[in-house]
């Protein structure tokens, strides 16, 4: 079997009679896993149809974002940009609308630009491409070197402002053969233009749009009949004069094959889905011509051949140097036979090059994400064909079938299989996640489907072999930014482990530079694994902790400014950071003095303000070194700090710049409370912290801490009152849940609440009683048992903190404004009401 579904959304207010198969439904799956998916609603008390735009994250599918687009006719096109936070939306009226995010929370959203043609309803559309083309190498997937598995490819913008920064801007194809262009200026102005596709125009009923490396456009368009043909236009945008200019030129055009077919000839009267392999490819295209019964799919290519030249000048003598002259011609690469008729097509974002060596590599290495293409079929099935040979490479029946189950032979063929009584289920729209490892696809009954796609497409694979393309795929998210959790769908508890230990082993191979790059997205990939077993769960606090912890000591050493002018080249920061490694004294007070104390010098104001901040960095040393005795049972919370000596490292210097700046404004220090009243706390702390740091530096031979440092700790509380850490929010994402072959069903506005991971076996950090007070995790305050405040919490690791800031001094704005887009770990955020935050 090569799918199982992940989950199902069903959507509780779909209008009672089904979808009317004129109506297209329209999915798109965003880089950050966000998926949006349209539905019509129909008034019964005065009849009015609204057409409805609905947003989801994946990690949380119940919490949708409904829309009233606005729109007065049935949306045909959806469109996300390359980074995943902007969704263009296009009607049958040539109605265009750009929707952005409110807030930056991926459940609030609003629309500011829009662009029409009025009355010319739109049957393709994209955004203009930004330039940046990644190529994943499948045959480097063993190298070391992250260069060379993921490389950039020299690709220019489709427009360019000056300096050669890319010009923001979408473009559409119209039914009677226009394209229109809007361009997003600096200002925020829009500045519009519409050109003829060529002199002569025509009906376009299927349109598609792909981008050439020169920066040029290609129009792919048919009328929708197969005896026509199906036209391809080069289109180039250009601002002359402050105005938008489109030139438009004809390329070669074909035929389909199965209409030059004497046995075909009439079987299929209607091209039914167009569109090229990939949007950075325009040699590539692949057609579906369908009638009522069924459906044919055939793949083409653009080729450079040469021309024949005739007998007359056969003899002439040669002139040196000159070639045969060269023509482009679209070729056949492959069709399939007649199939079942096609409802869907979703084609794979991911960008292997598909040459004959790569084919022939990812064969050997039996690495299939991004090499097949889905198509979905009238029956509920869906099959994955590979995108070139168009050989069946799995296959998925949906529930519709007769015996209601999702699993059946791979290799009955569909035609034997008994229909069901009553109509069939089958979907409408189709799209693939970014890494191709999952399906979204919605409906004629307008119910959302998730299902997996398996990384091997059924082959039996061993487990390294597993864990390699997993690791691969993990590693190509991380160097793009992009959502990694369709990988995580692929994840079982058994993996983690080895998945952190090998993604750690090959970042550690990487340059320095790259390494200081990808610093913070591998800890939040590790935090993100770690959380799908129960076994390694106490390590995602501890990344947690860590992503807080590199994020507070970055933001205090940045306030640190140099007492002259003529500074050297170090920066205050990395001197204390030089000054620390070097200086092992155990006395906080000694370190101190090594210091040019003039360099710490801030006013209060700030300082106060940052003490909540100072706080968590004093509570959590004295957390991990209370809790340094109690590791040997049970891994806990805190165990992964005890051999990072680059964080225990971290500690020390805050903890020395924490002291200078208590002398200057004593009310900053963090507070503790202590058993004796003559106790110097931080003093005390910063010995410990430093035996510990001595006996871990050294990260390739760490040391276990000795007996008398471990007697010390076991003091820690009767000298001190210990705090409850509670780092990791809980996380009521949906991952967790999918980790069985099951198909869960759930329904829109009704969060999932079935218990997660194993709860006997749960660590006790996780546990929060009902009176317990809840966590503003950025801002470390306590927010009460009941918080009135609206609040927000991460779609990725549910780090929950408040929507408005209560805070007026600009240092902690400024640290605000650090997460005001994403989280910590770079996950979105969505807005949760106040009685559940």
């Amino acid at each position: 079997i090569t799918a199982s579904v992940a989950y199902v959304c069903e959507w509780e207010k779909r209008p009672k009679s089904n979808h009317c198969p004129s109506i297209p439904l329209v999915c798109a799956w965003s880089c950050r896993n966000l998926v949006a998916f349209t539905t019509d609603l129909k008034n019964e008390e005065d009849e009015k149809v609204s057409h409805m735009v609905h947003i989801i994250d994946t990690e949380h599918p119940w919490d949708v974002y409904s829309i009233n687009s606005g729109h007065a006719e049935v949306i045909s096109c959806l469109e996300w940009d390359q980074s995943g936070s902007r969704l263009l939306s296009a009607d049958g009226d040539g109605q265009i609308k750009c929707w952005a995010m409110a807030d930056h929370l991926v459940n609030s959203w609003e629309s500011s630009l829009g662009s029409s043609v009025d009355g010319d309803p739109i049957v393709a559309l994209s955004w203009l491409h930004n330039g940046v083309k990644l190529a994943l190498h499948v045959e480097m997937s063993g190298s070391t070197n992250f260069g060379e598995k993921f490389s950039r490819v020299k690709f220019s913008p489709s427009l360019t402002l000056f300096g050669g920064k890319p010009m923001e801007g979408w473009l559409a194809v119209t039914v009677s053969g226009l394209v229109t262009v809007s361009l997003l200026k600096p200002n925020g102005q829009l500045l519009t233009a519409s050109e003829s596709l060529c002199r002569l125009r025509g009906r376009v009923a299927l349109a598609d749009i792909a981008f050439t490396g020169g920066g040029n456009i290609v129009v792919a368009a048919t009328d929708g009949s197969s005896s026509s043909p199906v036209q391809f236009y080069k289109v180039c945008v250009s601002v002359v004069n402050e105005k938008c200019r489109i030139d438009t030129e004809l390329l070669p055009s074909l035929f389909m094959r199965c209409t030059t077919d004497p046995v075909r000839r009439d079987k299929y009267p209607a091209v039914t889905h167009l569109k090229f392999l990939t949007r950075e490819n325009s040699e590539q295209v692949l057609l579906c011509a369908s009638s009522q019964m069924g459906s044919i799919v055939e793949c083409w290519s653009l080729r450079k051949e040469g021309l024949p030249v005739n007998n007359i000048f056969q003899h002439r003598s040669p002139v040196v140097g000159e070639k045969q002259p060269m023509i482009l011609k679209w070729r056949i690469l492959s069709a399939t036979n007649d199939l079942d008729r096609v409802s869907a097509v979703a084609l794979p974002k991911l960008p292997i090059s598909i040459s004959n060596t790569d084919l022939k590599v990812a064969s050997e290495t039996k690495f299939c994400p991004g090499l097949g293409l889905a198509l979905a079929f009238h029956d509920g099935s869906i099959q994955i064909l590979h995108r070139l040979s168009l050989h069946t490479m799995g296959v998925f029946y949906g529930s519709s079938s007769s015996s209601g189950a999702s699993q059946r032979p791979g290799d009955e063929p569909a035609i034997k299989r008994q229909r069901a009584g009553g109509p069939t289920v089958h979907f409408k729209a189709l799209q693939f996640s970014w890494t191709s490892l999952a399906l979204a696809g919605v409906d004629n009954h307008g119910k959302l489907h998730m299902i997996r796609v398996s990384p091997s497409m059924g082959q039996m694979l061993d487990m390294n072999t597993l864990l390699r393309h997993l690791l691969f795929l993990l590693e190509y998210c991380m160097v793009t930014g992009y959502d990694w959790w369709d990988v995580l769908l692929h994840v079982q508890p058994g993996m983690v482990h080895n998945l952190v230990e090998k993604l750690h082993e090959e970042y550690m191979r990487q340059n320095q530079a790259l390494q200081q790059v990808l610093s913070t997205r591998i800890v939040a990939v590790k935090a993100s694994l770690c959380k799908l077993s129960s076994v390694t769960a106490a390590r995602a606090c501890d990344f947690h902790a860590k992503l807080l912890l590199i994020a507070v000591s970055s933001t205090l050493k940045s306030l640190l400014r140099p007492h002259v002018l003529n500074t050297p080249d170090k920066s205050p920061g990395d001197r204390l950071a030089e000054i620390c490694a070097k200086n092992t004294d155990t006395d906080i007070d000694k370190v101190m003095i090594n210091l040019k104390t003039e360099e710490f010098v801030l006013d209060g104001p700030p300082l106060q303000s940052l003490q909540q901040l100072i706080q968590w960095v004093g509570d959590f040393v004295l957390y991990l070194m209370a809790n340094l005795p109690n590791q040997g049972s049970i891994v806990r919370p805190g165990f992964g700090f005890l051999r990072d000596g680059s964080s225990l490292g971290m500690l020390r210097e805050m903890m020395v710049m924490i002291r200078i700046w208590g002398l200057l404004k004593p009310g900053c220090l963090p507070i503790y409370t202590a058993t004796s009243d003559n106790q110097d706390s931080m003093l005390l702390l910063f010995r410990l912290l430093t035996k510990l740091w001595l006996c871990s530096r050294d990260e390739g031979h760490p040391q276990e801490p000795d007996e008398s440092l471990i007697d010390e700790c076991c003091l820690l509380p009767s000298q001190l009152l210990v705090p409850t850490m509670d780092w990791l929010p809980v996380n009521d994402g949906i991952i967790c849940k999918l980790q069985g072959k099951y198909p869960l069903r759930l329904q829109f506005g009704k969060p999932y609440s079935l218990p997660g991971l194993n709860s006997a076996a749960q660590v006790e950090i996780f546990s929060r009683s009902p009176g317990s007070q809840r966590m503003d995790h950025l801002r470390c305050l306590h927010m009460g048992v009941c918080p009135t405040e609206e609040s927000k919490a991460c779609t990725r690791c549910g780090c929950v903190t408040m929507l408005r800031s209560p805070n007026k001094t600009n240092a902690m704005k400024q640290w605000e404004q650090r997460w005001i887009k994403n989280c910590l770990c770079g996950g979105l955020w969505r807005r949760i009401p106040s009685t559940l935050s």
